[in-house]
């Protein structure tokens, strides 16, 4: 295993927790306005 595949291999390590953390930071978002838009309704 070179240098260069650790560095990959590290890269898409830190881009996959980006995206889980973006992700359930954006469903946690829905949620919250969806929970407010029903309190609106009713």
């Amino acid at each position: 295993m070179s240098g260069f595949d650790v560095v990959v291999i590290i890269a898409i390590i830190l881009c996959a927790r980006l995206a889980i953390r973006l992700v359930s930071r954006y469903l946690k978002i829905k949620n919250q306005d969806q929970s407010s838009n029903d309190k609106e309704s009713s």
